[in-house]
């Protein structure tokens, strides 16, 4: 039901535009472009591959019900490889081909080498996994054509934070590799234990790609920890869980949404069982919207599991949001700084599956997840699941922003 009235909803939105449109019933247009940029091969690439199919299933049902006045909406698509350097070439022929907007990054340090290019050429970027804390603060709010629909680090660590320190977990080890997403990870998890009038009892750096973290995980017992808060993107995760479980040290790891992707689910086993980590969607039949999208992706990929459950729907989010933006311009005005604009002032509340998204973003503010929209994820028998059974009910309701 609220699938169809999502694909009503732009349909009407396409032919109120339509009928404002000078020159509406001229010849059909070559079709609009949308630059779609992460890493599809190479290391990141277990939850770049879900942002991709969340996009594309997204695309699909909106060239289904008419794309942008009966124009195909079709991506440009740049693989960045997880690598800054490719990242920021791939997103200078972004701007360059003259994509209305772009959807992109998974990396955090990927996203902050290529920002300037966006915010010079005037040419709005929506980032749906990323979460370092510094994305979208590195410009003026107001100033800023960077949005986010992913929940960053800022909010997702004191999240998590406040959950363990309910729980009576607060002497906390942090192991945070030392990427720009570990170094963003580590500031916000030691203000949010310093919100709590605690510090650390041990901080571990350590480089990716490492295999053994014994010293580091030896000194973080040593140091009388009683829960590991680990900050790292890939398979190192996993390298932590299974050195505490050689050294059968029984002590609970946590940390943000990386601790639900396959390299620590797959990688860790039974090492990995019990982790806490913080959600915007848990892939589970929890509602309607979450029934429609998950059957419709299963469907379209030919699979029962998704890698990573939030890169998907986060990505399928953002492509409605990004089009009930492009839709509700009245004036044919398709130059970065109206689609800046009309982010800012969605006229209609889109019915997601992560949330509802009733003003997603203003001038003052490029984020779309605030801390009320998170759960707290439990690995159980090898994969994510609800924490809390209250966090299983308050998901029948897709929360608003706050």
């Amino acid at each position: 039901m609220k699938q169809r009235w999502k694909l009503q909803a732009l349909i009407c939105l396409g032919v109120i535009a339509l009928a404002c449109l000078p020159g509406a019933h001229a010849q059909t247009p070559k079709p609009l472009r949308i630059g779609l940029i992460g890493p599809f091969s190479g290391p990141s690439s277990d939850f770049g591959n879900p942002m991709l199919n969340g996009a594309k299933l997204a695309l699909d049902e909106i060239n289904a019900a008419g794309g942008y006045l009966g124009r195909p909406i079709e991506f440009v698509i740049k693989d960045d490889t997880a690598n800054p350097d490719v990242g920021l070439q791939h997103s200078q022929e972004l701007v360059q081909d003259g994509v209305v907007g772009t959807i992109g990054f998974c990396n955090t340090g990927v996203a902050m080498k290529s920002l300037d290019v966006f915010q010079q050429a005037r040419s709005p970027l929506i980032v749906p996994c990323a979460t370092g804390t510094p994305i979208t603060a590195k410009y003026p709010a107001a100033e800023s054509y960077i949005f986010r629909t992913s929940a960053r680090d800022a909010i997702q660590a004191p999240f998590v934070v406040n959950d363990i320190v309910a729980r009576g977990w607060t002497k906390v080890a942090i192991l945070a590799d030392k990427t720009a997403y570990g170094e963003g990870g580590l500031a916000d998890v030691t203000k949010a234990l310093a919100a709590k009038q605690l510090q650390p009892v041990y901080v571990g750096r350590f480089d990716t790609g490492v295999k053994d973290l014994q010293p580091e995980l030896k000194a973080a017992q040593a140091a009388g920890a009683n829960v590991v808060f680990s900050y790292t993107v890939g398979p190192e995760n996993a390298v932590i869980a299974k050195g505490r479980q050689a050294l059968k040290w029984n002590v609970p790891q946590v940390g943000a949404w990386p601790l639900s992707f396959p390299f620590f689910l797959d990688g860790a086993k039974d090492a990995a069982e019990g982790a806490l980590m913080a959600q915007t969607f848990i892939a589970e039949p929890s509602n309607e919207r979450r029934i429609s999208f998950l059957t419709a992706y299963n469907r379209k990929y030919g699979t029962r599991k998704i890698a990573v459950p939030m890169a998907a729907a986060q990505a399928y989010d953002t492509v409605y949001l990004l089009t009930y933006a492009i839709l509700s311009i009245r004036n044919g005005d398709l130059s970065g700084p109206s689609v800046k604009n009309a982010l800012e002032n969605l006229p209609r509340v889109y019915y997601g599956v992560t949330a509802t998204h009733e003003r997603p973003f203003s001038k003052d503010d490029k984020d779309a997840i605030t801390s009320n929209m998170l759960v707290m994820g439990l690995v159980k028998n090898g994969a994510v699941t609800f924490a809390y059974p209250e966090d299983r009910t308050r998901n029948l309701f897709v929360q608003r922003k706050q």
